[in-house]
């Protein structure tokens, strides 16, 4: 898909202030707004990515080309004083997402430092936000869900203009048995494999769709599902795409979706009685919901998901990414604390 881009003019005279620049997608969106000539200021952790192992020197350079500031998202005299200070910002764009989908960490990162992320642009006289939201928040059955949705809904009612951009799975998402089954391990699937579909897009496809809501007036003040190219791919399909690409006869092993009835409740109590198994029980609800829901648009009236309603967009076709980690390896893929496999 081909978007219509502003002038060079216009793009320079918008400064713009990302949170959350080091995360999966942010790193991709800093440089697409970098190479439609804006003027990008990414703020970040001096220790970022996962297990907190990308150093500062070494985020500067993943984001050449923006000003990178470091500083506490979670702490707005930290986020006014290292990110914003006292300058004027033009749009903000948020690609926060808490690591784990941990309750806490839920609700502070997806909310409240989103939440800081619109107070800190709203003082520096942003009058755009772009929100990078999540497919799955239309049910809401998850902690991190609903601490999006209760964000959402205040930028809606903020009175700035928004894009609220919801993806589908990202490539990076099914890409957690690529490797076992390169090595020669069956792919594992939770009932028959066609539990679930998705359209997964690529991160640059959405770091392009991203860009293009700023300046789009089709794509502003809306809530924005959004999927990659082609088809729906249930679980089951993808693993049969990774089996073909390697020349393999397909080898699966099925894993019954019960087990999850089982392992949920036990854990639900024994969290009332040790509060540090909060988080483990949410981890293994995030597992079942994961296994159960499709990433697609949910049509409100029949409850069922909607591969036709979902839109595509971008040309980067899954096929072709399993093609290049199969054989260039998983660098810049890495899976973070919630990884089921």
């Amino acid at each position: 898909m081909n978007s219509s881009l502003p002038t060079a003019g216009a793009k320079q005279r918008k400064r713009i202030f990302v949170a959350g620049a080091t995360g999966y997608i942010g790193k991709f969106v800093v440089r697409e707004l970098i190479a439609r000539g804006y003027e990008v200021v990414s703020f970040a952790r001096e220790r970022s990515g996962v297990g907190a192992s990308t150093t500062a020197e070494q985020t500067r350079k993943e984001l050449k080309g923006s000003e990178v500031r470091f500083g506490d998202i979670s702490n707005p005299d930290s986020l006014m004083r290292n990110g914003i200070r006292g300058e004027h910002f033009d749009v903000v764009v948020s690609c926060l997402t808490s690591r784990t989908g941990g309750i806490k960490d839920a609700w502070n990162i997806d909310y409240r430092a989103t939440r800081n992320a619109l107070g800190a642009g709203m003082k520096a006289g942003a009058t755009q936000f772009l929100l990078l939201s999540a497919i799955c928040v239309q049910k809401p059955l998850l902690e991190f869900q609903k601490a999006k949705l209760k964000f959402e809904k205040e930028l809606m009612e903020s009175g700035l203009t928004y894009s609220i951009v919801r993806p589908t799975a990202f490539f990076k998402s099914i890409a957690g048995q690529v490797e076992s089954v390169k090595n020669g391990k069956p792919f594992v699937m939770f009932g028959n494999g066609e539990l679930t579909s998705c359209k997964p897009i690529s991160e640059a496809d959405l770091a392009r769709f991203m860009a293009d809501c700023l300046e789009d007036p089709a794509k502003q003040n809306k809530i924005l599902p959004i999927g990659g190219p082609g088809k729906a791919v249930s679980v089951r399909e993808q693993g049969e795409m990774l089996f073909e690409l390697l020349g393999k006869e397909p080898k699966f092993k099925r894993v019954p979706i019960r087990i999850f009835d089982m392992i949920i409740p036990v854990l639900s109590v024994l969290a009332k009685i040790f509060p540090k198994l909060e988080d483990k029980a949410e981890f293994a609800r995030i597992g079942k919901y994961y296994c159960s829901e499709s990433m697609l648009v949910l049509n409100p009236e029949t409850g069922k998901y909607d591969a036709d309603a979902t839109p595509s967009y971008g040309h980067d076709a899954l096929r072709d990414f399993y093609k290049r980690v199969l054989k260039e390896g998983l660098a810049g893929q890495e899976l973070g604390d919630h990884a089921m496999f």
